[in-house]
């Protein structure tokens, strides 16, 4: 049985076939790969990291864009994050983002392996990038990755905590970008692996 073997894109032919699709794609340094749609929670958790950062960046030398930028990452790969922080002039023209400091994806149950696992490599390679926050989408909570050095450091944040970006001189309640948003109360036996008991 013969099987047909696609030829890898290019990065430059990626961007060239993208300017003509109606809707995004991100680019995995072979093809791309159609980005698919939110629901009503993300959009909200979207807006509220929006006006959380816009409001408090107003006068400072960085920018808060959402997810209508890309940027490029380790091996010519091209990712729409939810949310990045730029800390250098943007062109108005501009479509890719190269210098975000801080980059932001609220998880869903579709994407949550790739950003945490793949994203979060893609992510740490870019030499500009200082931190990098995964946000909860069924519940207040993040974990988030922040450059130390030539190594990097890992949290995760409870309902509760204070999100702290030294990086861009912005701090607030977590909570703070799940306003609006009401949660089914959970259980912590949700978070266990299947047959495991409290003993």
């Amino acid at each position: 049985m013969n099987v047909a073997l696609r030829k890898p894109m290019s990065l430059a032919e990626f961007l060239e076939w993208e300017k003509r699709q109606p809707i995004r794609y991100e680019f995995d340094g072979v093809a791309p790969q159609a980005m698919t749609g939110g629901t009503a929670g993300h959009a909200d958790i979207q807006a509220n990291l929006a006006a959380a950062l816009r409001t408090r960046l107003r006068g400072k030398p960085c920018r808060f864009y959402g997810s209508d930028l890309k940027i490029q990452v380790a091996g010519d790969h091209i990712r729409y994050p939810d949310g990045i922080v730029v800390c250098t002039p943007v062109e108005r023209t501009a479509t890719i983002v190269h210098d975000p400091v801080v980059i932001f994806e609220v998880l869903s149950p579709s994407t949550a392996s790739t950003d945490r696992i793949v994203k979060a490599r893609e992510y740490q390679a870019k030499d500009s990038v200082q931190r990098y926050v995964m946000l909860e989408q069924d519940r207040v909570g993040a974990t988030v990755y922040a450059r130390a050095g030539d190594r990097w450091t890992f949290d995760i944040l409870p309902d509760g905590a204070i999100l702290a970006m030294p990086e861009i001189g912005v701090e607030f309640a977590l909570a703070e970008l799940y306003e609006g948003l009401v949660f089914e109360p959970r259980d912590d036996a949700d978070d266990r692996p299947p047959g495991e008991t409290v003993s």
